[in-house]
């Protein structure tokens, strides 16, 4: 489990390990839709099984934005002095922008693993 979770967040291939998914890595300071292999550069396998394979991901994408949003407002929360401060709310919306771009391609490694072919 433990070489699960490092090859996720190492941007590896599912199946052989050694191949990258998306061409910049999972953390990438740069702007645009980030740029993913259609195979993997080592083993062939392809990531995108059929069109729209990747409509899954939203939701595994919503429910990142939504942990990231209650992990940022439990440590911001004791910097307030009213238990509902409305000013927590740009906070929470700055940390999900900063982190939009990589966001997208954690849902998307994890819907590839989610979908991994495990019959070997």
């Amino acid at each position: 489990m433990k070489n699960l979770i490092m090859n996720l967040f190492s941007n590896k291939c599912p199946n052989c390990n050694k191949g990258k998914v998306f061409k910049n890595g999972l953390i990438n300071f740069g702007f645009g839709f980030p740029k993913m292999n259609e195979n993997c550069p080592n083993c062939n396998l392809k990531f995108e099984k059929e069109p729209g394979f990747f409509f899954g991901a939203m939701f595994v994408n919503y429910a990142v934005g939504c942990a990231e949003a209650l992990i940022t407002y439990f440590i911001a929360a004791p910097f307030f002095d009213k238990t509902f401060d409305l000013r927590i709310f740009p906070i929470i919306g700055i940390v999900i922008l900063c982190l939009s771009i990589t966001n997208i391609k954690l849902s998307r490694l994890i819907w590839i693993y989610i979908f991994k072919n495990y019959s070997k």
